[in-house]
């Protein structure tokens, strides 16, 4: 740039200025519009991306890569009654895949696809959900005991009835009181009560702490003639291993116990977390886009206040304009000088959009419990389109200004 183009920018810059100081009224409400146009455009994308984290969080619940087993996932689009005829992960498995390369530890959970309430003498819970596992369970999704302990392999080996209850549980039925050691009656059969569970935090609230684990071979033994079976398998990936090769190495083992011919389709299907959360992305994305979209119209009114104020600034300017072009000013200076005067103007309401947007998504994310981040790329990228507003808007007046005869500009009062 030279310096006599640079200069025009700083004078464009600070003509800009000066007409925000001699027309206080009309740039606040301009330079208002364009705040409250980025600061909702800036909220909404930064608050969807929480909610796009805490729900991936939420779904992946473990502090380290897993990967899950089950008789079919949902994601793979076949026929339902295919499906239903596949067989059931059935506890031999275990071995093989705790032997597999790449697998830190491995948690068997059996299911009956009903809830219940407990109860404990006059207190009773909301509709919670028992589920079979093994000793695994808190490690692998990263669930923390808060009193007592989760049973031990050997309770699970000996089918013992023993029971955790989750955060939900454990608030209905002893609010004021201990638990441990305490007798429940799941399904006719007495449990005792070993550990409680730590709360979750759940984007879904109470439903995701309503649940009490069994030992899985227990849970086999005595809730099994409720409801049906539901099998499924938790692989937590060891530290270091590629996710992927290690999904390989569980689809060759299963393979090989199930004694699948080179040319047959797997009977199972085997997704790893960041599957889940990589959904989760692209739906959480889809809905941000709708967001922005819309909140964009809001940008668009505010660009149409810009037109409208330049074009009442060149029509109270006229007089100025003739006389810089008699003077020697080209058309290409005065075009420049309008399109910097809006630039500004919507850029000064984009800084102020960017600093209230931010603070206003992280007291929503706070309240929410969304995880908060600042984007720099998203940030960047609010100042550019603020200031592009202006300047696309501001063509308009900036040509009629142009374009002036400067004989017929010099004779405006």
């Amino acid at each position: 740039m030279s310096e006599g183009t640079g200069y025009r920018w700083r004078d464009g810059v600070r003509e800009a200025m000066q007409s925000i100081g001699g027309h206080r009224m009309r740039s606040a409400l301009l330079i208002l519009g364009v705040t409250i146009g980025v600061t909702t455009l800036l909220a909404i994308f930064t608050i969807v991306s929480g909610l796009s984290g805490r729900i991936r969080n939420d779904i992946v619940s473990a502090n380290r890569p897993y990967i899950y087993v089950s008789r079919f996932s949902g994601l793979s689009g076949e026929d339902p009654a295919e499906l239903a005829r596949r067989p059931q992960l059935m506890p031999e498995l275990i071995g093989p895949l705790e032997r597999t390369p790449g697998v830190a530890m491995v948690d068997y959970q059996v299911g009956n696809g009903r809830g219940m309430v407990l109860r404990y003498g006059q207190e009773k819970t909301n509709f919670v959900q028992p589920v079979g596992t093994s000793s695994n369970f808190p490690f692998l999704f990263s669930i923390p005991v808060a009193d007592g302990r989760f049973f031990t392999p050997q309770e699970v080996a000996a089918r013992s009835r023993v029971v955790v209850l989750g955060y939900g549980p454990r608030q209905d039925l002893f609010p004021r009181t201990d638990p441990i050691g305490k007798t429940l009656n799941i399904y006719g059969k007495p449990f005792l009560i070993v550990g409680t569970m730590a709360a979750r935090h759940h984007i879904i609230g109470s439903m995701g702490d309503n649940y009490v684990c069994v030992p899985w071979s227990t849970f086999e033994k005595d809730c099994l003639h409720v409801g049906r079976a539901d099998r499924n398998i938790a692989v937590m990936v060891a530290e270091g291993a590629d996710t992927d090769e290690v999904m390989s190495n569980l689809v060759g083992t299963l393979r090989r116990e199930r004694r699948l011919r080179p040319a047959a389709a797997n009977d199972f299907d085997v997704v790893s977390s960041e599957t889940y959360g990589e959904m989760v992305d692209k739906i959480t994305g889809g809905i941000a886009l709708v967001l922005v979209v819309l909140s964009s119209i809001g940008l668009l009114v505010g660009g149409i206040g810009v037109m409208n104020i330049m074009l009442i600034s060149v029509a109270e300017r006229t007089r100025e304009i003739g006389v810089r072009m008699a003077v020697g000013a080209r058309r290409r200076d005065v075009l420049l000088q309008v399109l910097v005067e809006a630039g500004t103007l919507t850029g000064l309401g984009g800084l102020l959009g960017i600093a209230c947007g931010y603070f206003a998504s992280w007291g929503m994310t706070h309240i929410l419990r969304f995880p908060f981040a600042i984007s720099p790329v998203v940030t960047v990228g609010a100042a550019l389109f603020s200031v592009a507003i202006g300047i696309f808007f501001g063509l308009y007046p900036a040509n009629k200004a142009a374009r002036m005869d400067p004989i017929v500009a010099l004779g405006r009062e």
